[in-house]
């Protein structure tokens, strides 16, 4: 019931806050005129409404660049605690990228109705199986969005913050016949948790379970399932305190075990911003799981605004440009 995960999610949402765990939102700043802007455009963040029978109870804001032709892909942002749609597609420089590589974005917003702090309920099954609750609600949101706009259904990613990344590796888990590829950043593993005092702990110190194990949590999600599943990466800072970056060392053991991939790293490379990228390579000799550590990052989204990507804030922490890196990923930059 959407009463009594409420209050769930209210007693995650206080103990987040004394830890200083969730995602404030940042001051909506207008964009420094002398930093690389993006091309001039008219579209904005619109509300949808009339999505579906949307179970979860969530708001759909959608980005649309102006002009986009049919057939074109679709991406889904899921914000952090305390945050909004319209912060984490701003703060992420998602709409920069939409508008520089034709795509649409879907942006889920919680409401406080749901979570005082409006954090994705990611520790609750009823919102992160398949056809229940907020993840059917998100599924339902992708589905209005390919046929209003007559997108490409077999070229839909996902990525999100914090709970809103958790919620991503849970969708990943429960539709991979909906989602062609996903990026977890400051996450955890699907299924670590389904009480509120188990996600405090999953988050903080963390849960160590085998690969096996964390992959069969991604199998159960969806057991008929046999087709491809997308591609994952896992992005995480190495001084998050918040969710601490045991996390990402456990989401690249049930991503590689789900996916088929070598246990062991197949390739490292050293990026801007004391990144580290780590490829992991699945049966088909292409990349699965990427990780991505940045080094002496906190909790929060790495972004790069002196090189025109996103805006550096609360939980947007000025580092590396990962949305680049992430559409870039799933091939949407030409």
């Amino acid at each position: 019931m959407r009463t009594a995960g409420a209050l769930i999610g209210t007693l995650l949402a206080l103990l987040l806050t004394s830890s200083g765990a969730t995602a404030a939102a940042s001051p909506r700043s207008t964009p420094d005129p002398t930093r690389a802007p993006g091309p001039t455009r008219t579209a904005a963040l619109e509300r949808v409404t009339g999505f579906g029978s949307n179970p979860g109870a969530l708001s759909m804001f959608r980005y649309v660049p102006d002009g986009l032709p049919q057939g074109r892909p679709v991406v889904v942002v899921l914000h952090g605690c305390t945050q909004d749609a319209a912060t984490y597609v701003t703060g992420a420089g998602w709409q920069r990228f939409a508008d520089a590589y034709g795509f649409s974005l879907v942006a889920p917003q919680q409401e406080t109705g749901n979570n005082l702090s409006k954090c994705f309920n990611w520790f609750q099954a009823g919102d992160r199986s398949r056809g229940q609750g907020e993840a059917l609600s998100v599924r339902q949101m992708v589905d209005r969005t390919v046929a209003d706009l007559g997108a490409d259904a077999s070229r839909v990613f996902v990525t999100g913050l914090s709970a809103g990344g958790a919620m991503t590796a849970s969708l990943l888990a429960a539709y991979p016949d909906v989602f062609h590829g996903g990026a977890v950043i400051g996450g955890l593993p699907h299924g670590c948790a389904s009480t509120v005092l188990a996600a405090y702990s999953c988050m903080n110190p963390g849960v160590t379970k085998t690969a096996a194990q964390w992959g069969g949590l991604v199998r159960s999600a969806y057991p008929a399932y046999t087709g491809p599943r997308p591609a994952v990466s896992v992005w995480h800072g190495t001084a998050d305190a918040t969710v601490v970056p045991r996390n990402a060392a456990e989401s690249v053991k049930q991503w590689t075990d789900a996916l088929g991939a070598d246990q062991s790293a197949d390739g490292t490379e050293a990026l801007p911003g004391g990144t580290t990228r780590t490829d992991y390579t699945g049966p088909d000799g292409s990349v699965a799981v990427r990780s991505y550590l940045v080094q002496g990052m906190g909790h929060g989204t790495p972004v790069r605004p002196g090189e025109g990507c996103g805006v550096a804030g609360a939980h947007f922490l000025d580092a590396i440009c990962s949305s680049r890196y992430i559409a870039r990923d799933w091939g949407l930059t030409g």
